[in-house]
């Protein structure tokens, strides 16, 4: 994924409401209408955060009859996955690293306490 989509797909997922609206479509495939419910959001209001995460490629909107239902793109929140686990990785070796930096510490400070009583 490159950095421009990266960031046109965090952007996205800045939003409560448009997380909102994939947490729902986690569940399958639903209309505009339906997404709508949840929120005190006009048809318009929700067919902007709509435009927008069909544009960070994180649903598709389909046409069924009258109806659009919408669809999550699964494929796209895996490389955002993947993307946020290469530094989950380095964060968690700077983690354990910190962790046995407190434990020397500590056990220096109690060695330092011990030995004059």
């Amino acid at each position: 994924m490159s950095t421009d989509e990266l960031s046109v797909t965090f952007a996205a997922l800045a939003d409560p409401t448009r997380r909102a609206i994939l947490a729902r479509l986690g569940e399958g495939q639903a209309t505009v209408t339906e997404l709508a419910a949840p929120f005190k959001l006009s048809l318009p209001g929700i067919s902007k955060h709509l435009k927008v995460l069909q544009r960070a490629g994180l649903i598709t909107q389909g046409r069924q009859a009258q109806w659009r239902p919408c669809q999550l793109e699964v494929q796209r929140l895996k490389e955002v996955a993947d993307w946020v686990e290469r530094y989950r990785e380095l964060w968690e070796e700077r983690f354990d690293r910190l962790d046995e930096y407190l434990r020397q510490l500590k056990d220096d400070e109690e060695q330092g306490r011990g030995g004059g009583t």
